[in-house]
This record gives structure tokens, sequence and C-alpha cells, in this order.
């Protein structure tokens, strides 16, 4: 779907959607009354796996879980936790709210952040209440954290994140399965992005996908995440990005392209074939 120009060159040859005019009024967040108005113009044409831009839309996933007719369990891999209670209600901080709230959603894994929200005191808008009911279980990074963060429940290691999702892949045995994958999840040499950069190489989430096939079903999913100039359609929404986002040093346009591409070819054949 090109809702942006994260990908200015339709990649893979796969079909597009061409939703650039909603682009700038979907970016970061939007009023919800927009955000339906929207999906009742790209619902049917939605495929089964979806390539759209920029990971400031990364909350219309929870529209794209819309379209998934059976029980299923969301897997996440993301260098943010998305799990903000907060409002705006649509925004890409908090989108795993919204997931919740679709009966057919049996429950979340977030792998790989490695954000600073999932550490105390910025965790404090964390949606607790679907933790302790083990709707969702988030592993963050704790390599560079205290010792006591290191043994935190589901906290994961360089060390021993393989060992950690063997266990969880063993969990979701038999069920069917939709991977949302943010690309800023990705090391900065694998991604460029319009947030901050995670842990995983492009050949951990190959191996994950993998090791997830061996033991449930996935039967839908998405990409998203990489770098497009922001536009926005409203000056509040344009300052609430601009606060949240971090600013960062970006290579030229070619090298982002690709960097973007060259993750994207190993990624998508993993994902959605």
């Amino acid at each position: 779907m090109r809702l942006d120009d994260a990908w200015p060159d339709q990649p893979l040859q796969l079909p597009a959607i061409e939703a650039s005019d909603w682009g700038p009024r979907l970016r970061f967040c939007a009023p919800p009354r927009l955000v339906e108005d929207f999906y009742r113009e790209v619902s049917e044409r939605l495929a089964p796996f979806n390539l759209y831009g920029s990971g400031d839309f990364h909350y219309l996933t929870a529209l794209w879980l819309r379209r998934v007719a059976q029980p299923f369990i969301l897997v996440s891999f993301d260098n943010h936790p998305d799990w903000a209670i907060t409002p705006p209600r649509w925004a890409c901080g908090g989108w795993i709210n919204r997931a919740l709230e679709l009966a057919l959603l049996q429950r979340i894994a977030v792998w790989g952040c490695g954000n600073f929200e999932c550490w105390w005191p910025h965790n404090i808008f964390a949606n607790r209440s679907a933790q302790r009911d083990g709707k969702l279980e988030v592993h963050p990074w704790a390599d560079h954290r205290p010792v006591e963060d290191q043994h935190r429940a589901n906290s994961i290691l360089r060390d021993n994140w393989q060992e950690r999702f063997e266990e969880f892949a063993e969990s979701v045995q038999g069920a069917n399965l939709y991977v949302t994958i943010d690309m800023d999840c990705l090391r900065p040499d694998e991604a460029v992005t319009n947030w901050e950069n995670g842990r995983f190489a492009v050949a951990d989430l190959e191996w994950a996908l993998s090791t997830l096939r061996g033991q449930g079903q996935i039967i839908a999913g998405d990409i998203c995440g990489a770098y497009s100039k922001p536009r926005y359609a409203r000056w509040k929404q344009e300052f609430a990005s601009n606060w949240d986002h971090p600013k960062l040093e970006l290579p030229g346009v070619a090298q982002i392209k690709r960097t973007n591409l060259s993750s994207l070819e190993r990624l998508w054949p993993a994902l959605a074939h």
C-alpha cells in the first residue's frame, strides 16, 4: 500500500493500493472517524500479507487484523511496545490496545523492544491489565540494563533470546499466527527508519519466522517501518509527531533505498511465502 514514499518504486512486483492522498492525514495519528473512512475505502483490496510505509503508520495494523476471520495470535517484531493506554486512540504508540479489542485475537507477543518505554518510569502508561491477564507479553532487550532488569520476566538477552523464542514458539503450536514486522526492530546497518533502531539482524528474523512456521501457521502479516519524509495534514498532528520522534542523522536517499530494499528482499519471502 502506497501511503508515502517509503517505497518509491513498487518493490518485488507486489500489487499496489494507491493511498498516498491518505498518507498525510493518517501519519502518526488520526481521529477515529477518519480512520474508519480510510478502512472502508481500502478494506476490500487488502491482501493477507501487506507491505506499507513508515512505522508512523504501524497503528494501521490494527485495521488489517480485522480481516482475520479465525482465532489467532499476534506476533510483533518491533523496537517499541506500542502499548500506551494514553490518547490519542488511533496512534502508532498505542495500537496494541486497538488489537486487543478484537474478539478473535487470543494474545499478543511483542519481541525485540530496545526502546526506553519498556522500563520504569517510562512504562507507567503500559497496558498492565492485559499483561496480568496473559493477553499481552513484551520481550525487551535487557543487555544494556542493570542485572535485576536482565532477570525480569520476559526480558531477553543476546545470549538467550533464541532459546526464549523457541519456548514461545512451542506455546503457539497449532495456532493461527498474524506476524507484523516494523523494520525499526533491525540494526541501523540493515534498516533506515523514522525511529530508533533495534538489535535484530535480518538473519534473526528469518530464523524466527522459520521457527514459528515449524509450530503454527502464519496466515497473514505485514511489514512497515521503512523511512519516508514526514508530511502532515494537521498542525496538531505534526506537533505531536515532532515532539515524539527522535532526532536522527540519515544517510543519503540512495543509501536509504538500498539498505531497506536489501532487507525487504529477504524478509518478504520469509514472511509471505
